[in-house]
């Protein structure tokens, strides 16, 4: 099963998460947080796998929130589900380590998609988000793009092929169906590329495929 903590201060938009995420067979949830002292507080009482965090909470924003979740020992996996889909919002929450990034308006079944990404290691980011941020850091300048073709010669011709999967959205499980692999192979491919490229989740990676126009 895996335990999912919810984050958010309207308590209708907790009750209908709820209800999301209580409907899947392989999904609980371990607790609800009003603001995000709440949700640092209930993540270190129930050891959730996924925190379903919001951004705009009072005393403690999700975005703070989920720096002080990933200062825990074994951290959960932060979703930031949220109204706003600005571009300081996405990075700030990157960097503080979350792995998914949804709008409030995102089906059910991407909810579902985006804390069981989280919890296999995956990153999920709302389609118009990634476009957006695609748009903002890959454009044509030669700089940044020498720079990102120059980190990728690390990679294998192996490794090269998976991150542009990777790229193009593909889950672990997508991508071993792909080049007929084994789940755990892709996994260790994966693992791979994001220590060779010095990245922290799979989002940076694909953005860094992007930068070297590897999808072109």
């Amino acid at each position: 099963m895996i335990r999912v903590l919810i984050a958010d201060d309207e308590w209708m938009v907790r009750s209908m998460l709820r209800t999301i995420m209580e409907s899947a067979d392989d999904i609980t949830v371990t607790g609800e947080a009003a603001d995000g002292a709440e949700a640092v507080s209930l993540a270190r009482s129930t050891r959730p796998d996924v925190v379903l965090l919001d951004i705009r909470m009072p005393r403690v924003d999700g975005l703070d929130a989920a720096r002080r979740l990933r200062g825990l020992v074994d951290p959960p996996k932060v979703v930031v589900l949220t109204t706003f889909d600005l571009d300081e919002y996405v990075d700030t929450a990157l960097r503080a380590g979350a792995v998914g990034f949804l709008l409030k308006d995102a089906t059910a079944n991407d909810m579902l998609t985006a804390v069981r990404s989280a919890a296999g290691g995956d990153a999920m980011l709302s389609p118009r988000i990634t476009r957006r941020l695609l748009t903002r850091f890959t454009e044509p300048v030669t700089g940044p793009r020498a720079d990102a073709e120059r980190r990728l010669e690390v990679l294998t011709g192996k490794e090269r092929e998976v991150l542009v999967a990777v790229a193009r959205g593909l889950s672990n499980v997508d991508i071993a169906a792909e080049f007929h692999l084994s789940e755990a192979t892709v996994k260790t491919h994966v693992s791979r590329i994001l220590a060779k490229l010095a990245c922290t989740n799979r989002v940076q990676a694909a953005l860094l495929a992007h930068r070297a126009a590897l999808l072109d």
